[in-house]
Order: structure tokens, then sequence, then C-alpha cells
């Protein structure tokens, strides 16, 4: 995404889903190439494997969906932006090819109707826009106040379209294959809108909600491509580089730990000297711990309390209370820097006076500059100090390292920097069973509190669900 937004924008509007057969299918045919080739700078790529288990569940779901016996919704995880391609490939060529191998005839296109996030078009461009809504895609507003028109326009799709609908429930990207965020509870509401909807239209469909998740592999793990990026980072950092002979590849856990944690370690203290400075204070922000925490432990309190100071810095700017999860709170800074960028109270922007639009620009660029204080925890939502030293995989290293990366590239201001490639990958799509919502509607609607309590349980099964399939 870009440094800084200096310009007040108009306000943001509503992209209509608009479902195109032949851009699905001129996609569908290029997937490949799409998964393997990096097209767009923040696209990772490099998918040269899907593995497919357990997609017998969804020929069944969608040969009974189209036969209108039900109505599902996909909730699937959602580690990295390649995603999506991995689900199509799911969608478009595994289970087409499953349902032949069971002798079952499935309606084409097999696809699915999803959400995504509206805020990416700003930094990926208003192409991605059209191309989303030509592949059945609908944007949402996320922030403090409901999407009325987004939501209203998904409930519909969900009880009415011609084609299942997918959400990550998650919310955003982790970058942990291995760990799955909170989920935000938007997928269990949607799922008993539908049951509801259903209802007052005397139709008989049960609803389902099928978790999938997706985890990542490097099918040849190279070291050499990890020495490399760390040593990029730690040039980046001003730290000494670390000249790895092949000695130090034969059993290399130990050495890119030590490495990685003292990387970690550096970037964490220019923060805190940051953050120091940046609310006036002499001294860095160091959190209190206890003396007989671990390394680790001190670290990962530290890093905690360096993501609370970087939201709280957006937070007071836009005059937010700070409560809730990391998730919660951004999601908050992010509307309320769009409110003060995407000028709903200033529809007519040409015709503003040089001095009213040299105002509204200012406000434009100081919330932009605030929000990216979010955008820094935002990415670190899932880090913990123990993730690599629990299971010190490849994949694990790759992706802490990554993170560290795309940190440092946004402090440096780079606009949608190209991440390193570290090998080829294998994407693992695991389908869950699937859970039924129509049969909780019963305890749902008695009342208010009964029904809070069904989404809360509906929202927890599911991440266990999703949790379970990570292998």
């Amino acid at each position: 995404m870009p440094h800084s937004i200096q310009l007040a924008q108009p306000p943001l509007e509503f992209i209509p889903e608009r479902f195109n057969p032949l851009v699905y299918y001129i996609t569908q045919r290029l997937l490949p190439v799409l998964m393997r080739f990096r097209i767009r700078p923040w696209l990772p790529a490099g998918i040269a494997q899907v593995e497919t288990v357990n997609v017998e569940v969804l020929v069944n779901l969608y040969q009974q969906f189209q036969a209108g016996k039900i109505r599902f919704l996909i909730a699937f995880r959602h580690p990295e932006v390649d995603d999506p391609l991995c689900m199509m490939y799911l969608l478009s060529r595994a289970v087409p090819k499953v349902a032949r191998q069971m002798g079952i005839s499935l309606q084409h296109p097999i696809h699915s109707h999803f959400l995504y996030d509206r805020g990416m078009t700003l930094w990926a461009g208003d192409w991605l826009g059209w191309f989303f809504s030509r592949l059945g895609g609908l944007p949402i507003h996320r922030g403090k106040r409901l999407d009325k028109v987004g939501m209203k326009t998904a409930r519909d799709l969900f009880a009415n379209g011609k084609l299942p609908i997918s959400v990550a429930p998650e919310g955003a990207t982790n970058g942990h294959s291995e760990i799955v965020s909170p989920l935000e509870p938007g997928v269990a509401h949607m799922g008993f809108w539908c049951v509801e909807d259903l209802v007052k239209a005397n139709r008989t469909e049960e609803v389902f909600i099928v978790p999938i998740c997706n985890q990542y592999h490097y099918i040849n793990p190279s070291w050499g491509k990890l020495d490399w990026l760390l040593g990029k980072l730690e040039a980046d950092c001003g730290l000494p580089v670390q000249q790895l002979g092949e000695s130090n590849l034969v059993e290399p856990e130990k050495v890119f730990y030590e490495r990685l944690f003292r990387l970690g370690e550096h970037v964490l203290s220019q923060m805190e000297q940051f953050y120091a400075r940046f609310s006036h204070q002499s001294t860095p922000i160091v959190k209190q711990t206890d003396p007989s925490a671990s390394r680790n432990e001190v670290l990962e309190a530290r890093l905690q309390t360096v993501l609370d100071r970087s939201l709280q810095a957006a937070e007071q700017y836009f005059g937010l209370e700070s409560h809730g999860t990391v998730i919660e709170r951004s999601r908050r800074i992010e509307s309320a820097g769009w409110d003060d960028i995407h000028r709903k109270d200033l529809p007519n922007l040409h015709a503003l006076s040089p001095v009213e639009r040299g105002l509204a620009d200012w406000i434009a660029e100081e919330a932009s500059l605030r929000t990216l204080h979010m955008r820094l925890a935002e990415s670190f939502v899932a880090v913990t100090g123990t993730y690599v030293l629990e299971k010190p995989t490849f994949e694990r290293f790759a992706e802490t390292s990554l993170i560290l990366f795309d940190l440092i590239a946004r402090i440096k201001g780079e606009k949608n920097p190209a991440r390193p490639r570290l090998g080829w990958r294998k994407s693992r799509l695991t389908v869950g069973e699937p859970i039924s919502v129509t049969q909780r509607w019963s305890t749902y609607q008695t009342s208010r509190q009964a029904a809070r309590v069904a989404v809360n349980d509906l929202t927890q099964d599911l991440q266990v669900a999703l949790e379970k399939m990570i292998s």
C-alpha cells in the first residue's frame, strides 16, 4: 500500500457484483500461470502444487445445492494473499475432477460468490474492483459501523444467489499457516440470517457452513535463500550481516533461530525508541516482566506493548477508545481513517475553494499517516515469541522472516514491495465437515440472549474445526 495518501478523496462507491462467465473462464484457464508467476508485486505466488483433502464433501454439497435442497457458505482460512487463487483451484478444478470420479454430474461453473475488503482497491488499483466484480465478488467496508449496503447484498446472495458464497472468517491475513486468528462473528451471523430469510419465505433448504483450511509448505526448502533474506534485513537495520558457510547450513535451525531472534530484538528496540520519541518520553517504552520469564516471553511482552502503543497512536488522534482485540481496534481505526480521507461530507471536492481543499488534503494526509501505525499492529497480530521455537521448521522461519520484511519495507516507505521468493510452495486444502446452522435455529430464535450465545458457540465451533485441520 502507499506510504501515505496526500489528497482528500471522494466517498468510496459500492461496487456491485456482476458475475461474468467469460471473465471467470479466462481466469480459470490462466490459473496455473497466476499461481506460479507473480503478475503483481504484492502477490507472492510461486505455488507449484495443490493438494486437496476430503473434496467429496464439497461435491455432495454442490450436488444438493444445485438440486435446491441446501444453501451453504464456505468459511476458508486466509493466511496469505494467494488463498483466493487456491480456493478457485479447489472449486473449479478439484471439485469437478472428484465429481467425475464419483459419477456425479454437476452444473458449471462450479464457483462461489465471495466477500472482499473494499480497501483492497485503494492500494491494488481500481482494476481489482472491476475484476472481482466480474468474478462474483462483493466488497465489504470493514469498520466500526456495519456496511449496510454490502451486508444486505451479501445476505441476499447467500439466500437467493445461483452460487454459494465464500468468506474468510479471520477477516484478514496473518502470515501464519499454522495459527488461526480469532474468528470474527460475521460468518455465524450470516448463517442465521440465511436461515431466517428461508423461514420467512417458507423454504425448506438446510443451511450449512463448511470450513476449509489452507496450509502452505515449501517443496524444497532453500536455507540459502532464507540466509540471503535475513542478510538483506540485517543490512536494512544497520546490523552486521552474518556470513554463513555450507557447514552452518547442514543443521541450520539453531543458527537461524539465533539470527532471527537478534534481528527481531533489534527491530523491537528501534520501535520502542520510536514510540518513546513519538510520544515525547525521555526513555524507551519497555514493559516490566517477571524476572523469571524466558527471553522469548520477555520479547513477546515487549512486542505486545509496542503493538498497543502503535494502536494508541492512531486511536488518540481519531478520538477512539482503546478496547477490544487488535483486529477490532484496527477496524475502528481503519474506518475512522477512511472517513477523513474519503469525505462523505464533501461529495463535490472540485467545488471547494483552494483553502478548503488544502485543509481537506491536510486532514487526509494526517489520517493516512496515523493509519500506518495500525498497519504495523495488524501485520503482527499473530506473531508470538515462541512460534519458531516450538517448531523450528523452514516454513515457520520463512513466515516470520517475511513478516519482518513487510514491516521494514513499510517503514522504508516502499509501495507494494515484491516479497522475496524463498522457493516453490505447495498448497494443502482440507475440506472439513459441514456445520448445520439450521439445527441451531430453534435455540437462536428464542431470545436476544440466546441468539448471542448461539452466534458465539457457532463461531467457536468453526474456530476449533479450522484449527483441527492444521497438520
